[in-house]
C-alpha cells in the first residue's frame, strides 16, 4: 500500500520536524530526495550512536535519497533549482528568508514549476514579531501554553518529555501538504503552506482552550490529574501508581463497587464530574484507601475486570516487548548501508490493514547524488566537474 507512489519530494530540511515529516511521506510511497549540505544534516552527528551512525538521524530518514549540495555555491542553488523543477512537492525548514535568499523561495522556483506544493516548517511562521527568532523545541513548548499547563500541582512548570514541538509540526506539515495535493489534484494549482512549531503546539490544546476562551479560567498545573474531569489521573499503589480514567456515570459507579464504596455513588459531592472534580481531594483519598494497599498489577486487572478504564504506567521498554506491541508491529527493521538492520518506529496508521513503511533505511551521506544527477540528464563529464568542484559529493567511505 503506496498511496503516494509517482509522488516526488525535495527534501531541504534538518534535524527533526521537516525530517520527521518526509520519512512519513516516504513510508508512503513519495520518493524523497534529501538534499545535505556538504556536512552532512546536524543531527548526523548527534548521538546516541551505534556503530558511527545517529539514532536520532536513523530513525527519522528512513527511504529517503541523500544528495550533497553545497547551497552556498551559485552552481549548488541551480542544481536544486533544476532538482526543484521535478518535484511535486518542496519542503524547507530554514530560518525564514532563507530559501528566498538562496534563489530557492516558492516564488522563485514557480517559474519552471507552476504547480509546485510549497511548504516551510519554522518555529513561529514566515510572518509575525516573532517569526526571525531561532526556535528550538524548547523554546516554542515554552511560549505556547504547554510548559505552564504541565507539571505538579503547586510546582513549577515542565516541558513535555519529548520534542512535541518538532513531532506536532512535522504532522501538520504531512496534513497540509497531502491536503495541497489533492486540491491540486482537483484545481490545478499548487499551493504555498506555512507551518509554525508555536502554532501547532497552541492548536494543540483544546482542554486549555475551553478552559481560557469559554469558562474563563486560568489554565493551571494538575500534575498527572486533568484538569476538567474526575477521577482521571494516576493513584498511589504498593509498587507505584496505576492510571484510573473515569468519565461518566456509569463508569464512577462501577469504581465505587470495586473499592468497596458503592454508597459513593450517591454522595451530593460527587454527583457529577464538575462536582467530582470540586471535590477531587476526599475522592483521592477515597479510592487511594484501596489502591493504597494493594499492588498496581491487583488495580489495573480488578478495574479492567470491572470494564472501568485503567492501566499500567509503562516504560517505552516495557511496552515495545508487551505482546501488543509485537502484534501491531510497532518496530520494524530496514536495511541499512551501515548497519546491515536498523530498527525504526514507522506508520501507525493501517492502510487495509497494511502500514506502510520505507523499503530502506537512512541514507548514507550523498549515497544518491550520482544517481539523482543522472536523472537530471547530467554527462558522467559534468558529474565529475562538479565532484571536482565541490559543489556536490558523493559517498564515502566513513559512511555517516
Amino acid at each position: 500500500m503506496k498511496p503516494l507512489a509517482g509522488l516526488r519530494i525535495l527534501d531541504l530540511t534538518r534535524v527533526l520536524a521537516g525530517p520527521f515529516a518526509t520519512a512519513i511521506l516516504a513510508d508512503l510511497g513519495a520518493e524523497v530526495i534529501k538534499l545535505e549540505p556538504p556536512q552532512g544534516d546536524d543531527y548526523r552527528h548527534i548521538g546516541p550512536f551505534t556503530a558511527g551512525q545517529s539514532a536520532l538521524f536513523t530513525l527519522t530518514n528512513r527511504g529517503k535519497a541523500s544528495v550533497v549540495v553545497d547551497l552556498k555555491a551559485a552552481e549548488g542553488q541551480a542544481l536544486a533549482r533544476d532538482l526543484a523543477a521535478s518535484c511535486d512537492v518542496v519542503v524547507e525548514n530554514f530560518r525564514p528568508g532563507v530559501a528566498a535568499r538562496l534563489g530557492l523561495g516558492a516564488e522563485a522556483l514557480r517559474v519552471a514549476n507552476p504547480d509546485l506544493v510549497y511548504c516551510s516548517i519554522s518555529g513561529f511562521g514566515q510572518h509575525g514579531p516573532a517569526s526571525g527568532l531561532p526556535a528550538y523545541d524548547l523554546v516554542a513548548q515554552a511560549m505556547s501554553g504547554w510548559m505552564a499547563a504541565t507539571g505538579e500541582e503547586g510546582g513549577g512548570p515542565l516541558k513535555v518529555g519529548e520534542a512535541l514541538g518538532d513531532v506536532a509540526a512535522g504532522l501538520y506539515a504531512v496534513i497540509a501538504i497531502l491536503a495541497a495535493l489533492v486540491g491540486r489534484g482537483r484545481h490545478g494549482a499548487g499551493a504555498t503552506l506555512d507551518v509554525a512549531m508555536l502554532d501547532c503546539l497552541v492548536a494543540m490544546l483544546p482542554t486549555s482552550h475551553a478552559l481560557h476562551l469559554y469558562a474563563g479560567a486560568p489554565v493551571e498545573r494538575v500534575g498527572n490529574r486533568h484538569p476538567l474531569s474526575t477521577p482521571f489521573g494516576a493513584f498511589r499503589t504498593v509498587d507505584g501508581h496505576a492510571i484510573i480514567a473515569v468519565l461518566g456515570s456509569r463508569q464512577f459507579a462501577a469504581l465505587c463497587a470495586v473499592i468497596g464504596a458503592p454508597e459513593a455513588v450517591n454522595d451530593p459531592g460527587f454527583a457529577t464530574d464538575e462536582l467530582r472534580t470540586k471535590h477531587e481531594p476526599a475522592l483521592r483519598a477515597l479510592i487511594e484507601g484501596w489502591t493504597s494497599a494493594r499492588p498496581s498489577a491487583e488495580v489495573v486487572a480488578t478495574l479492567s475486570a470491572a470494564e472501568v478504564p485503567t492501566a499500567p504506567i509503562l516504560s517505552l521498554a516495557a511496552q515495545l516487548a508487551s505482546d501488543h506491541a509485537r502484534a501491531r508491529g510497532l518496530v520494524t527493521p530496514l536495511p541499512h548501508h551501515a548497519l546491515g538492520s536498523a530498527p525504526v518506529v514507522g506508520q501507525p496508521i493501517r492502510f487495509d490493514g497494511t502500514a506502510p513503511l520505507a523499503s530502506t533505511g537512512a541514507p548514507a551521506l550523498g549515497g544518491q547524488t550520482r544517481a539523482v544527477l543522472d536523472g537530471l540528464g547530467l554527462s558522467a563529464a559534468q558529474i565529475e566537474g562538479l565532484i571536482a568542484a565541490g559543489i556536490v559529493t558523493e559517498a564515502t567511505n566513513d559512511g555517516i
